[in-house]
Order: structure tokens, then sequence, then C-alpha cells
């Protein structure tokens, strides 16, 4: 079972959303059950069918998955700030949540390009945070760590030649290996992973989905068996733990309705992201696809972190 995040009590005057008004009609959320039913299976089926293509398409066909299926999660931000600002700013309060978290974004990708080496160390630094902080809970810092690691040392363990080969891209720098921190840092992960799991003994559910993502870390490419992780797991894991607590999300009262009310701010995403494409070096289209969405992906993840530790703070 996936630990939702710490509740936070909704904010003095904030509107708390129930009954028909706040939810879809009842024949579109049936539509949007049955759409995730087999949505996600065919993604994963996809993503594993990419390790057969040649490498380009096989990256484009997972960065799609990764943008339409992964991306949208993140794009339900705003429905957290909102009954926090909405009272004290009114119509205003989006111009106040999106001007810092805008700022925030523009200046991670100023990074990637002025100083790429520290950015990447960065990203994957609250990489590991995040995602760990996501599928472990709060109060669990040693699982967090294995759990969050585990997408990022794998691949460099694994497969640490096209692991390279994919941040040679995304940074635009001539890396033929992984640099020494990660390599090191990932054979520390591992040291910590194994004493977790004889010393902590954690549940079956939690073995099975670290046995399930350490074999596709294995057999599958890295890009798409992080892809596997992004979409199938850690996406739809935050988008069903908002629907799953009302009180940090009012407007988020089920799946049906985290869908609809993340359509807005994922558009915003897209048209940021097509406004940045002729910005890019990257000559070929699956490269500069490949180092957009890894970049704004590390860019919007700074400020989506933030925001939960100030809502956490607030409650």
């Amino acid at each position: 079972m996936a630990r939702r995040p710490v509740p936070i009590p909704a904010p003095a005057g904030a509107r708390m959303l129930h009954g028909p008004a706040a939810t879809l009609p009842g024949a579109g959320r049936g539509a949007v059950a049955s759409l995730s039913c087999w949505l996600l299976p065919a993604a994963a089926l996809l993503l594993a069918a990419s390790a057969l293509m040649p490498r380009e398409a096989g990256w484009a066909a997972v960065l799609a998955l990764v943008i339409g299926l992964g991306v949208p999660h993140g794009a339900l931000d705003g429905e957290v700030a909102k009954p926090f600002l909405a009272p004290r700013f009114g119509r205003a309060w989006f111009l106040v949540f999106a001007a810092p978290y805008l700022a925030l974004t523009a200046t991670v990708l100023v990074a990637w390009r002025w100083v790429p080496d520290p950015t990447l160390a960065g990203f994957l630094a609250l990489s590991v945070l995040h995602f760990g902080t996501e599928d472990a809970g709060p109060g669990r810092p040693v699982e967090a760590l294995v759990r969050g690691g585990l997408p990022i040392a794998l691949p460099a363990l694994l497969q640490p030649d096209e692991t390279a080969r994919i941040f040679a891209v995304v940074t635009d720098t001539a890396m033929p290996v992984l640099p020494g921190w990660w390599s090191a840092l990932a054979w520390i992960w591992l040291g910590l992973a194994l004493a977790w799991l004889v010393l902590w003994r954690p549940a079956s559910d939690t073995l099975a989905e670290l046995a399930a993502l350490s074999l596709a870390f294995l057999v599958l490419p890295p890009l798409a068996a992080f892809g596997l992780y992004f979409v199938c797991l850690h996406a739809p894991r935050h988008m069903r733990a908002l629907a799953g607590d009302p009180a940090r999300a009012p407007a988020v009262d089920g799946m049906g309705r985290a869908v609809v009310l993340a359509l807005p701010v994922f558009g915003l995403t897209l048209l940021i992201g097509a406004l940045l494409w002729p910005t890019y070096p990257q000559a070929n289209g699956v490269e500069r696809l490949l180092a957009l969405t890894l970049q704004l992906l590390a860019a919007l993840t700074l400020p989506h972190m933030l925001l939960d530790r100030w809502v956490e703070g607030r409650g």
C-alpha cells in the first residue's frame, strides 16, 4: 500500500468541496476509472517494448509517455497552494503562486546551461529525496534513501555507459563515463540498501515493488526503466495521495477530478516547453527532446518540493 503524505489541515476559510458539485458527472468518473484500468498497463508494455526499438526511437517513445502521463501529476501544485493563498489574495492567488514557482524553474534551467555538472548533482540529490519521501512516507529516513535512491543508483551500477550517454546529451557535455562521485555514491547506496533489507525486514509489498523495479533496471535500458517508475508508480501514487487526502487539496476529491484539474497547468507546461525548444543546441530532435524533458523535470522538481515543505510547515 502506498503511504499518503502527512495530512495538512485545511486553512481557515478554505472551502471544502463535497458532493456532486465537486466531482465529475458519474459517466465522466466512470470513464476516467475505466481508462486508468488499462492505460497504465498499456504504458508499462510500451515502455518495456521500447527496449526492442533503435535507441532514438526508444527514447522518443519513453519521453512521450513521461510527458503525457508523468508530468501532469506536478500540475496539481496549484490546487495544493490555492486553499492557503486564495483566502488572502483572492483572484490574484494564482499569480502569487506562479511567480516564485516559475522564477525557481527558470533559475534551474539557467543553471543547466552555466553549471551543468553541479546542477546534475543537485537534480539527482533532489530526485532521491523527492522519490524517497513519496514512496516511504514521513518519519522513515533510511527507507526513503533506499527507495528514492533505487532509480538513481541502479542505472549507474547496472548500465553505466548508457546512463553516461543519456546525461552527456542532457548536460551537452563530454561524458564518456559517469562522474566518479555518482558511481561511488551508488555503491554506498547498495550497501545501505542491503543493510536495510536485512535489519529492517520490510513488508512483502515493499519488497515486491523493489524487486520488480530492480528487475526493470536490470533488463531495460536506463531511460525506459526510469520511465516505468515515473509513469506507472511515482506519478499515479502522488495523484492518488492527493485524491485521498481532501485536507491537502480540497478540490482534488478523486482521480477523475485530479485529471481534469491538472489539464490547464499541464497545458501551460507544454507551452513553456514549446517556447524553450528553439533555445536547445542539440541538433538531433530526439536528443533535444531528451535534454528539454529531463532539464524541465529537474527545474519543476525544486519548486514542487519546496511547495510541499511550505504547506507542511503551515499545517
